[in-house]
């Protein structure tokens, strides 16, 4: 019934109110009763001005003795109590009304909560909470701990604590059906659901509020574990259902072969290993569903043509979606060399296209003369229509937003009635060389069969890496150019394009002229963001084909730039990128046989977290582990990318804090599913994901 209920039908709600709890993402009153407090304040005692130290949030209570203006520059209003035992405390209001100063008079009793801070004249309150009332009449103190919930713009405290009253009355009314069986929370000893969220909503003085501030009471736990198994249940709910619908098969054909046979290389074990994995997919009657995760330089693209290979060769059309035009444009000099020899034809679409190239571009595609079609955001456009879209490849896929995602995928459906067995799905295979930890992948892409290429191919030596401070940075330039004037080609990667005293970050314009100026024989490339997609095309060709011996870049050149000779990596201001970027952007070089080295640059003083950061870039090549202190250091929005794309987001749970619960709610997903109803899979499901549901198919 909860779950039904709209949140007008609490009092004081009215259509004005209900937008900014829409904001919130809150639709009904189970919504508002799974918003869980940030922390907690103790007002239900009074703590003696004696035992108040500073830093400590306390109720207090005393009689006024004095109120009067400072006369400083910025005005504040300063009201003095004094507690029984003759203590004096200062309330002190910076921001304040001249009727609110009259409220205050001596001899009325002031009842105040707030943080203790250190005064010029001893312990103070900035804008405390308080309350005024006479000395013959004191106000019952509060007989639970009151909670502190997230909050937006016109939707105060007071307001969200008078409706979350009402919604707990309405729980006690109508509880919740239990998600856990009733024995597996018994061996865990934990609370069932409606007990769970009573005590975090109205937690009692003798509840344990550490426990509750470190996110280890009983209540939280079986809240996060029933989130937790609810989102595994929902990706394994996925799986099924696409492996519901239809999809064409492709048979292996003669042209895969022909490629391999071609190639001037060997595959590596691994990535024979993740082809074969995928041409049996792509074989079956229903939809691949798999992610490739292979560290930078591991040979992904090579895979990922096979595949597009596999799919044209049957007759079918392959879209391949990049998310920057260089890394885009790095597939399709692959794919030409490869595929073309092979009478596959390669197109191209961007959204820098002239009209009428790109009009000629959609009807080739609309016809189906266009067989691998490679781009950039432009492919999930309205105006793009494929032929009979067969396979859709998604490479470093966390840069794109879930719509994204699903409006190319969209672009592949078809059906013919209304049974799942004749809507035809096409293949996806999703690419990422961002390593993702184990728990997290199990999380975010729980509905994918995962490939990992664990190898490197032969020849390959680890990048060698050092860390210095700023102060050699000349040293480190002249190093660079006496290492050109060899033959070796190097990258220098700047945070900025432009300079920023504030930032201390040396701009990628200032840093080439800078090596212009004071070596006119070194060929210095620049590129960077705001470059036309035809000038960073210009500039990355000729880097390639050795007419640059420095490219100066920010960090646009992060994912898909393959240059063998370029052998030397600078990285500057190395302290203010992540882990995951500055493992990509040294991923730029040791693709030769020659030994390569990284400098990371740091402008010191180093925080703890910047030291841990380049620390663990000096000690180790290994993409796995870096992702592993990564999700340490960053957590996981930041590495998957959600904070930026609508994906995986938790209402209690925390996948940096909770990655030891995943494994277990995923066998609890498993066997829950064994045995529920329709409508418990659907409770659950409408209590944890309610109103972003739209997401699961992304």
């Amino acid at each position: 019934m909860l779950a039904e209920q709209t949140l007008t039908t609490l009092k004081g709600v009215g259509e004005k109110q209900l937008e900014k709890f829409h904001r919130l993402g809150l639709h009904t009153v189970q919504d508002l009763l799974f918003h869980l407090p940030l922390r907690y304040q103790d007002k239900t005692k009074l703590t003696p001005f004696s035992n108040l130290f500073v830093g400590q949030e306390a109720l207090v209570e005393g009689e006024i003795i004095s109120h009067h203006l400072t006369q400083s520059r910025n005005t504040s209003l300063l009201v003095k109590i004094i507690d029984t035992e003759g203590k004096i405390l200062t309330c002190r209001f910076f921001h304040f009304h001249y009727r609110q100063a009259q409220q205050f008079k001596r001899g009325q009793m002031l009842r105040a909560y707030g943080e203790v801070r250190s005064g010029p004249t001893g312990l103070e309150m900035v804008h405390p909470t308080y309350q005024l009332f006479a000395a013959d009449t004191t106000p019952e103190l509060e007989n639970t701990l009151t909670p502190i919930y997230p909050t937006t713009e016109g939707l105060g405290q007071p307001s969200l604590l008078k409706l979350m009253k009402q919604a707990v009355v309405l729980l006690k009314q109508y509880p919740l059906e239990e998600g856990i069986p009733p024995d597996l929370l018994k061996s865990m000893q934990l609370p069932g659901i409606n007990q769970a969220l009573l005590t975090l909503h109205q937690p009692q003085p003798d509840d344990d509020l550490f426990q509750i501030k470190q996110f280890e009471h009983p209540a939280q736990k079986r809240l996060i574990l029933e989130e937790l198994m609810t989102s595994q249940m929902s990706l394994l709910l996925m799986r099924q259902t696409e492996k519901k619908y239809a999809a064409p098969v492709f048979t292996l054909g003669t042209k895969s072969r022909s490629l391999l046979d071609n190639l001037p290389f060997e595959l590596t074990q691994a990535q024979q290993r993740v082809l074969k994995e995928i041409q049996q997919d792509l074989a079956q009657p229903h939809p691949m569903q798999r992610l490739v995760q292979g560290d930078v330089g591991s040979g992904k693209t090579v895979i990922a043509a096979l595949a597009a290979l596999q799919a044209a060769e049957a007759g079918y059309q392959v879209a391949i979606m990049a998310p920057t035009e260089i890394l885009a444009e790095q597939h399709r000099n692959h794919f030409i060399e490869w595929l073309i020899p092979l009478g596959i034809n390669v197109a191209w679409l961007n959204g820098r296209m002239k009209a009428a190239e790109k009009r000629l571009m959609l009807s080739k595609m609309t016809s189906g003369e266009a067989q691998v079609i490679i781009g950039t955001h432009a492919l999930f456009q309205e105006s793009v229509e494929f032929n009979q879209l067969g396979l859709v490849i998604i490479d470093e896929q966390h840069r794109f937003g879930v719509h994204q995602r699903l409006a190319l995928h969209a672009k592949g459906k078809s059906e013919t009635d209304d049974s799942l067995a004749t809507e035809s799905h096409p293949h996806q295979l999703i690419m990422t060389a961002t390593p993702i930890p184990r728990t997290l992948a199990m999380t975010a892409y729980g509905d994918l069969d995962l490939s990992v290429i664990d190898e490197l191919p032969p020849g390959r030596k680890p990048i060698e890496t050092a860390v210095l401070s700023n102060a050699k940075r000349l040293e480190v330039m002249e190093h660079l150019v006496a290492q050109c004037t060899q033959g070796v080609q190097a990258y220098w990667v700047c945070p900025l394009i432009e300079e920023s005293e504030l930032l201390h970050a040396q701009a990628a314009e200032v840093t080439a002229q800078q090596f212009k100026d004071n070596w006119p024989d070194l060929r210095v490339g620049l590129i960077h963001g705001r470059l036309k997609g035809e000038e960073k095309a210009a500039v990355m060709n000729a880097f390639q084909q050795h007419e640059l011996d420095l490219l100066v870049a920010t960090t646009v050149i992060e994912v898909g730039v393959n240059v063998p000779n370029s052998s030397l990596m600078i990285i500057e201001n190395a302290e203010r990128l992540g882990l995951a970027q500055l493992h990509q952007l040294r991923g730029r070089v040791g693709r030769g046989s020659k030994q390569s080295h990284c400098v990371l640059l740091y402008q010191p003083p180093l925080s703890e977290t910047g030291k841990a950061r380049l620390n663990i870039m000096r000690e180790t090549n290994d993409g796995f582990r870096i992702a592993e202190e990564d999700l340490k250091l960053r957590g996981p929005g930041e590495i998957l990318g959600t904070r930026q794309t609508g994906g995986i987001q938790f209402r209690i749970a925390d996948l940096k804090r909770d990655q030891d619960w995943i494994a277990t709610a995923k066998h609890l997903a498993e066997n829950f599913l064994q045995s529920a109803t329709k409508d418990q899979i659907e409770t659950l499901q409408m209590r944890w994901h309610g109103y972003r549901l739209e997401y699961q198919r992304a």
